[in-house]
């Protein structure tokens, strides 16, 4: 069996740097310099513990969409041990909210392909966190979020999620989506 693991990431002003905002209100990001989001880098390292876990052919494909700089993105990800990447490059989406940006990712996840999505908890830059659920409702699969522990195996993904009182074990054939 051959798996295939997509990891979102995105391109996120450096918290380190001074922002700025353009004139429609959107972050200026020629004003200060990007990188990987901090959030991100944990779901390419968890889909990098799943690849060395199992026994099946795996391949990781890290996804995002923004400005040409985002190919920074790509290239941490790449160098931390992603197989592929896909960039979505479109002027007309540039200053996307969340619902136009799950619109255009959930239309490129279907055309990569995947059997596992995953991404960080949110963004550096927006922190909402709301794109994870967006992306499966759009894609109708099942999400299974704010994990500590995941596993796959079988075709079946598991996951520990701990609570302030309780921890809870969740459970989700593939395809599916975690956060």
């Amino acid at each position: 069996m051959s798996l295939r693991i997509v990891v979102c990431v995105k391109y996120v002003p450096d918290a380190g740097g001074e922002r700025g905002f353009t004139t429609d209100l959107t972050t200026d990001r020629e004003s200060t310099d990007g990188l990987l989001s901090e959030l991100d880098e944990y779901g390419v390292e968890q889909a990098l513990r799943i690849v060395e876990a199992s026994e099946d052919d795996v391949e990781v494909t890290v996804l995002t969409a923004g400005p040409g700089e985002a190919k920074d993105a790509l290239r941490k990800a790449l160098a931390m041990g992603a197989d592929k990447a896909v960039h979505v490059s479109d002027e007309d989406i540039r200053g996307s909210d969340v619902l136009g940006t799950s619109l255009v990712l959930a239309k490129a996840l279907e055309r990569v392909g995947y059997d596992l999505v995953l991404c960080g908890m949110a963004s550096t830059d927006g922190a909402m966190g709301v794109l994870p659920a967006l992306l499966a409702e759009r894609l109708h699969v099942p999400q299974m979020t704010l994990l500590s522990e995941v596993a796959l195996e079988n075709g079946v993904l598991s996951g520990r999620r701990d609570g302030d009182a309780a921890s809870e074990q969740l459970e989700a054939r593939l395809p599916a989506w975690c956060r």
